[in-house]
């Protein structure tokens, strides 16, 4: 990671409109940010939970669990039961615990799965109106979509942290 540039120093993305440029390059940096961490942290380190704060485990799991439900907003549905009962055990490790790197393949496949909802979608698209969550708070696709966007990588700025901080 260090040898190059943050994704979003490296230029466009093809296929993408410039218009949510941001949200991609926020999401791609997120899942390197994570594949990185699934190749150094150690697996007693996973769910470990330093001082009470979340396990790494939980952000990871977490960044996909809500890059998947603020995307199902942003396409104008609800969420479905898996979606609740996965967001309520985000931060079990199961038994025996998830590893690591199988954590953040389930969330790189909602990276792509996110990216390909991202595609088609143009500047008209953007400021639809959304309902978000069971009071059908008030947004726009372009809301969730940089919300998304910063909400992962927030999250993958603090696995980052935890790790950090479990080297010590």
């Amino acid at each position: 990671m260090a040898d190059k540039p943050e994704v979003w120093l490296r230029g466009t993305v093809d296929g993408f409109d410039p218009i949510v440029m941001p949200v991609v390059h926020a999401l791609l940096q997120a899942r390197e940010d994570v594949e990185h961490l699934a190749a150094t942290v150690p697996p007693e380190h996973v769910w470990r939970t330093p001082g009470g704060a979340a396990s790494i485990g939980f952000h990871v799991r977490h960044l996909g669990g809500s890059l998947d439900r603020l995307f199902t907003y942003a396409r104008g549905e609800t969420l479905s039961d898996d979606q609740k009962r996965a967001m309520r055990i985000e931060g079990v490790p199961g038994e025996p615990p998830a590893s690591l790197a199988d954590v953040v393949r389930d969330v790189s496949a909602i990276v792509d799965r996110a990216l390909e909802q991202l595609r088609p979608l143009r500047v008209d698209d953007l400021l639809v109106s959304r309902s978000v969550g069971r009071a059908a708070l008030p947004s726009t696709t372009l809301g969730l979509l940089f919300h998304a966007a910063e909400h992962c990588t927030r999250h993958a700025g603090q696995a980052i942290t935890t790790a950090r901080v479990l080297m010590t």
